[in-house]
């Protein structure tokens, strides 16, 4: 995108550590330093209250560009957007919402936790008490372990209902964490949250909302799927012309238009042309493929977590689909 100006330098300060994060047990201090820096822990705010007001497209782009250079790095930061659009919400309280320009510096940096949206039985509960909640339970996936500083908890209140909060990410009575080794990202810092009976106060609250796990809003499912463009557009860099540029800019248009019907097709879409773009370039690269940590090697073991990545029965069956018949 031609009008971010810090977007270039950016780029080349992941693209040359994207190995070397690879092999880490966590992101540098640095890429961290070089988002807030251009300001885009404040991606989508206003600018009246200190954002870049990144128009959605304009959004979405960044992320894959910043995805095909490095898209662990690139996943952590994506975790603040919960945190930053629940205090840009005017219903949530104002004790919380005064935490906004510090989160739109990154000088606070969110994280999500999420058990509470999982579809089936509930596996993180939250109960109204006297002197605020009780939270039981687990959330299976939380990243950025250590490097955020306030997660957005859901948690079910009920059948048909989930509550949200916003907690310190640190090691307290009630919450423990088990670390998670990931193929790939595994940066990205992600653990396993348990919640024994954490005593929430009341000022924690964020608000509720139902509990409709087929229901969610496109626009966040299509900014998810702009890693697997990344990872693809990062092997179309390295493999050099071909059909599968046509392919990957499709997959781009698809996502673009797709609405809440739509939406679970072009994301099954575009994780499957990832992982078909990293293995022409490993057969392209050849046998140094196979080294560990080579380009080819990493974008495959990439594109194969963003198979599973943020995904959804209806996305697992459409690519299942995809690959089963039409792979």
């Amino acid at each position: 995108m031609e009008s971010f100006e810090p977007l270039p330098a950016l780029i080349e300060l992941l693209s040359r550590d994207a190995a070397v994060v690879d092999q880490s047990l966590t992101i540098p201090s640095s890429h961290l330093t070089a988002f807030a820096a251009a300001g885009l822990y404040g991606a989508f705010a206003p600018k009246e209250v200190g954002g870049l007001e990144l128009a959605f497209a304009e959004a979405c782009d960044v992320v894959e560009q910043l995805a095909a250079a490095c898209v662990t790095t690139t996943f952590v930061w994506l975790q603040h957007f919960r945190l930053l659009g629940a205090l840009l919400d005017p219903a949530t309280p104002e004790t919380l919402r005064s935490m906004l320009p510090s989160v739109i510096s990154g000088e606070v940096k969110g994280g999500v936790s999420l058990g509470g949206l999982l579809p089936g039985p509930a596996r993180l509960t939250a109960e109204a008490t006297d002197g605020g909640w009780l939270l039981r339970g687990d959330a299976p996936w939380v990243s950025g372990w250590g490097i955020v500083d306030k997660l957005v908890v859901t948690a079910r209140e009920g059948p048909q209902s989930v509550a949200s909060f916003v907690l310190d990410a640190k090691l307290c009575d009630g919450l423990s964490v088990t670390p998670v080794h990931l193929s790939a990202m595994n940066a990205s810092s992600t653990v396993t949250v348990t919640f024994t009976n954490l005593k929430v106060p009341h000022d924690r609250y964020v608000g509720s909302q139902p509990y409709a796990p087929g229901l969610e809003r496109p626009e966040g499912l299509r900014v998810n799927g702009s890693l697997a463009l990344g990872v693809a557009r990062r092997c179309c860099d390295v493999i050099g012309p071909s059909v599968l540029d046509d392919e990957l800019r499709g997959a781009r248009e698809e996502l673009d238009r797709a609405g809440p019907k739509d939406m679970h097709g072009a994301r099954a879409r575009a994780s499957a042309l990832a992982v078909r773009c990293a293995h022409v370039l490993a057969v392209t690269t050849g046998s140094r493929a196979a080294i560990s940590g080579d380009v080819a090697e990493r974008s495959t073991r990439e594109a194969s977590l963003l198979l599973v990545f943020a995904s959804r029965p209806s996305i697992k069956t459409a690519l299942l689909d995809r690959m089963l018949h039409d792979w």
